[in-house]
């Protein structure tokens, strides 16, 4: 079957060359029992290529289970996966077979699949080294003859550096990697696809199809369409309800595509220490910033204090002003002890104070400035307050369940 052919039977729309390189690597790759990993956006479009696969292949009349990761909680995964047996868990009350089970001879589709937990990759990678598995709570070997083909929206190296994911499971999930680009890399597609949305729509709702004007069509291409194909569909579907003129221009257009955000650029030296660093260290960099902006402040409302009524400022302490007058704002440093920075000179005039109306002596204590004591003392002060109910710690802190119980278990916390 040719690539013209295969497009017209799954309703394949486009033509760029990254959509056809990806869809002859599935169809040449189909014949074989060679493992898959499909990668791009969310929303490109990746649940056709195992169908694809699938059905091209010898095992087109065995069974084809599609598995979302993601949505499977991860106390349960395993038992749909592999399957279990009477009494090995609440609320197991008989045994049940799992997905590889089931789908012997055929193939699986696992969506999401850098969101398994660390445990489950250990058993997916038997699988498909020997064939074998075990029930959960049996030690009876199965064997099983299934194609994987799996598929993800994150980066697997930055996954696998973080440990989130096994490199050993990688490198066998990834034997034949298809990469399928994002929409607004498909920019000849664009049209061709929202032309079928509408005529879809269309036929749905019994209406006539919307049509774009020349301008409408510059919209549309122009657009970064962060949600691709997904998005596109939803925006047709919309217009196709709510326009009642059946023909589109520019800014009717406009009015459903949300605006684009502008992306932030990185706070930090170069891209891989960039990379290297979470939301939470972030945040304790300007915290400790911050921090030793108020320690500098410190000596300086003394020296000024000890120094009588005018000083001048070296260019770090200016700095300090600066950034201070900046980020907290007029309302406090215009006051007594902060008066407005100005640009013009480096000197401030201060009214005569006593040294007790600006200072208390007090003892420095040295705190740790590590980001493992710091993230151990918080995971112990939600769950003490919350009186170790995990839900409600990790809602407290932001994070998963999953994440949470993988800290205590790393910080060896007992909850």
């Amino acid at each position: 079957m040719n690539l013209q052919q295969v497009k017209q039977r799954f309703g394949i729309i486009g033509n760029s060359p990254g959509l056809n390189r990806a869809l002859e690597v599935a169809i040449q790759v189909a014949p074989t029992d060679i493992s898959v990993l499909v990668t791009g956006e969310s929303g490109t479009g990746k649940e056709i290529i195992p169908q694809v696969i699938h059905h091209l292949s010898s095992r087109k009349h065995g069974e084809y289970i599609a598995v979302n990761c993601g949505a499977i909680p991860e106390g349960t995964i395993d038992s749909e996966l592999f399957g279990h047996e009477k009494g090995s868990f609440t609320g197991a009350h008989g045994s049940r077979q799992g997905y590889f089970e089931v789908a012997d001879g055929g193939t699986i589709f696992l969506d999401e699949v850098a969101e398994l937990p660390m445990q489950t990759q250990v058993r997916l990678l038997r699988v498909l080294e020997t064939g074998e598995f075990m029930r959960v709570g049996s030690s009876k070997v199965f064997k099983t003859n299934v194609r994987v083909v799996a598929a993800t929206n994150e980066n697997m190296q930055k996954a696998i550096a973080s440990g989130k994911f096994r490199d050993d499971l990688f490198y066998r999930l990834n034997t034949v990697p298809i990469s399928l680009p994002p929409l607004r890399g498909r920019q000849e597609d664009i049209h061709l696809l929202f032309r079928k949305f509408a005529n879809d729509f269309a036929d749905k709702y019994r209406m006539p199809a919307v049509k774009l004007d020349d301008h409408a069509v510059q919209v549309l291409n122009s657009y970064s369409w962060p949600g691709n194909i997904r998005q596109l569909k939803n925006v047709v579907e919309q217009i196709s309800v709510i326009e009642t003129q059946r023909d589109i221009d520019g800014p009717t257009l406009a009015v459903y595509l949300p605006a684009e955000t502008e992306k932030v650029p990185a706070i930090l030296g170069s891209e891989n220490s960039a990379d290297n660093y979470s939301e939470r260290e972030l945040m304790y960099k300007f915290l400790f910033d911050m921090k030793k902006d108020l320690t500098e402040l410190k000596k300086l409302v003394v020296e000024i204090v000890k120094q009588g009524s005018n000083i001048s400022l070296d260019a770090d302490q200016s700095a300090v002003m600066s950034r201070l007058y900046q980020e907290v704002g007029p309302e406090i440093t215009s006051s007594r002890i902060l008066p407005p920075v100005s640009n013009e000179g480096p000197s401030i005039n201060y009214p005569e104070e006593t040294e007790d109306h600006f200072y208390e002596s007090h003892e420095e204590v040295e705190e740790s400035l590590s980001l493992e004591d710091r993230e151990k003392e918080l995971i112990k002060k939600a769950l003490e307050k919350h009186k170790g109910k995990r839900k409600y710690a990790a809602a407290e802190l932001g994070i998963s369940e999953r994440t949470l119980y993988r800290k205590i278990k790393e910080y060896n916390l007992t909850d």
